[in-house]
C-alpha cells in the first residue's frame, strides 16, 4: 500500500490502546540528513470556536504508529496520560 502526504492527511489518528481520537494528521517531522520519518504532528483542538487559538500539537513518535488502514492509522497511547479530565473540558 503507498500513502503520500496528501493521503495522511485524510487519516484520522486513534489510540490502540484506549480508543482516544486525536486527529487528522498535519504534518510530518522528517531527519533530512537520513531521510527518515521521526515523527506525526496533530494540529491541536481549536479553542473556543477558533477565536483563541489552538491547543498544542500533539507529536506522535513514528516508533508509535502500528498500522495503517483505509482511512485511520493506529498509534499506541502517547501523551495524554498527564492530562486532567478537567483540563479536557476547559474552554481557555
Amino acid at each position: 500500500m503507498e500513502c503520500t502526504l496528501k493521503d495522511l492527511r485524510y487519516k484520522e489518528v486513534i489510540s490502540v490502546t484506549d480508543g482516544t481520537r486525536f486527529g487528522y494528521v498535519g504534518d510530518l517531522k522528517v531527519d533530512v540528513d537520513s531521510g527518515q520519518i521521526r515523527a506525526m504532528v496533530i494540529p491541536g483542538p481549536a479553542r473556543f470556536f477558533g477565536l483563541f487559538g489552538r491547543r498544542e500539537d500533539v507529536v506522535i513518535p513514528w516508533d508509535q504508529v502500528r498500522r495503517f488502514g483505509q482511512d485511520i492509522i493506529l498509534v499506541d497511547q502517547v501523551g495524554r496520560e498527564n492530562h486532567s479530565e478537567r483540563e479536557k473540558f476547559r474552554f481557555w
